[in-house]
């Protein structure tokens, strides 16, 4: 399951209280039978003794934050820059520095895989 963006941004917002199903979608933004159905499909909630729904809004940002995909955090090497169409980490081939401004360095090449033109900024010769 996919959780919109404002959801993940606003989950953390929430206050540890109970909320109704309804002011919980009016706070995140979302359809009311999004909500449910989500409810259904493993978020937390608990019910009265009058068969209401409440939900906790600690309890629901910590299920959203389970959730959101894992960021991928990986560090490249040297000759390597991140190829926008083959969505991957390659090495560059020809590589070729450029003095942009001050400490800032641009290093332009291509990708050995498609053949698109790589572009990767640094700064006082250290590729970020």
């Amino acid at each position: 399951m996919k959780l919109p963006h404002h959801v993940i941004v606003k989950a953390p917002g929430l206050l540890p209280m109970l909320y109704k199903a309804s002011e919980l979608a009016d706070e995140i933004q979302i359809p009311e039978r999004t909500l449910r159905d989500w409810l259904e499909a493993g978020a937390p909630f608990q019910r009265d003794s009058s068969n209401r729904i409440w939900v906790n809004g600690q309890e629901f940002k910590q299920w959203v934050q389970e959730k959101r995909k894992p960021k991928r955090t990986f560090k490249l090497l040297d000759n390597q820059a991140y190829c926008l169409h083959c969505k991957t980490a390659v090495e560059l081939l020809n590589p070729e520095r450029h003095a942009i401004k001050g400490k800032l360095v641009n290093i332009k090449g291509v990708c050995p895989q498609c053949g698109c033109t790589i572009n990767r900024g640094g700064v006082d010769g250290t590729v970020n």
